[in-house]
């Protein structure tokens, strides 16, 4: 899901005082020493700050890792949260090799174009194929980045045929791709976790406990997974959109090569209806 506007350091400006090292205009300091024409070095800007808290859901019964799949919301307050897959699984490094998409730098810029605050649920090897655009998505205040798991293998079987991660690798992988969110230099990173296929069990709940992260589900299924009729997304999105919902949607180009396009419909048809974007955070803070 995910395009990037590189965000390189923003450099402060020069200044041309001549105060250090020296006093006067006979100081001997290394601003005397400098040709008045010569700038002084540039200096890196700050990092960017760490976001607040994002909010979560008290654990479920027996401890268990709680899961949210749409606000209730009061007075019929029109919100809904487009969320985006950026799935890459563990394996499929060689396939990017040979020239395989795995990203959407379309639809980022669009979401970015069309201010729609949107919440990207990444692969830890997404991350690492991209981290150029990771950084960019996770920098930019309009994203959160949640996690994805870092292999994007099933942590409940049978899950559309992908492999299964064993229950003591659970908490490992899901770590493993938050610490690859930091390397890439993500800050706006909340503790809100997808399985991948949305397959899950106790045993995968119980297993994350320890992680302490939200489970987010959906209650709007977009179908642009593989889809080819953007049309046909874009309706499946506008009937199933209820205030509170969040949408599950995709951020790769090599299987969901339609979704940018579907947004064009969806994102003017759902404000024509009133409707605000926000992003997983802000739902779960409704409760």
């Amino acid at each position: 899901m995910l395009a990037a506007a590189a965000l390189g350091a923003a450099l402060a400006g020069c200044g041309t005082g001549s105060t250090d090292g020296g006093t006067g205009s006979g100081g001997d300091g290394a601003a005397s020493r400098r040709s008045p024409s010569a700038p002084a070095p540039s200096t890196p800007a700050a990092p960017p700050a760490a976001p607040a808290p994002a909010p979560t859901i008290a654990a479920g019964p027996g401890g268990l890792t709680p899961v949210f799949e749409r606000a209730r919301t009061k007075g019929g307050d029109k919100v809904v949260a487009l969320t985006f897959d950026a799935d890459m699984t563990a394996d499929q490094g060689p396939r990017a090799a040979r020239g395989e998409h795995f990203d959407n730098p379309r639809l980022i810029a669009s979401l970015r174009k069309w201010k729609v605050p949107s919440t990207v649920f990444m692969t830890g090897r997404w991350a690492e194929e991209y981290p150029d655009q990771a950084r960019s998505i996770g920098t930019d205040p309009l994203f959160e980045i949640a996690n994805h798991s870092y292999s994007h293998h099933a942590f409940s079987s049978p899950c559309y045929g992908l492999p299964t991660v064993g229950p003591k690798a659970m908490k490992a992988d899901v770590d493993r791709a938050f610490a690859a969110f930091r390397a890439a230099g993500a800050v706006n990173v909340v503790p809100y976790f997808r399985f991948p296929g949305g397959c899950y069990d106790d045993r995968a709940l119980r297993s994350l406990a320890p992680a302490k992260v939200t489970a987010v589900q959906w209650d709007v299924v977009s179908g642009d997974a593989f889809a080819t009729d953007a049309d046909a997304v874009a309706e499946q999105v506008l009937a199933g959109v209820r205030p509170g919902s969040l949408v599950v949607m995709h951020c790769t180009r090599s299987a969901a090569p339609t979704t940018e396009k579907a947004l064009r419909r969806v994102v003017p048809e759902l404000r024509k209806r009133g409707y605000r974007f926000v992003k997983v955070s802000d739902l779960i803070a409704r409760g």
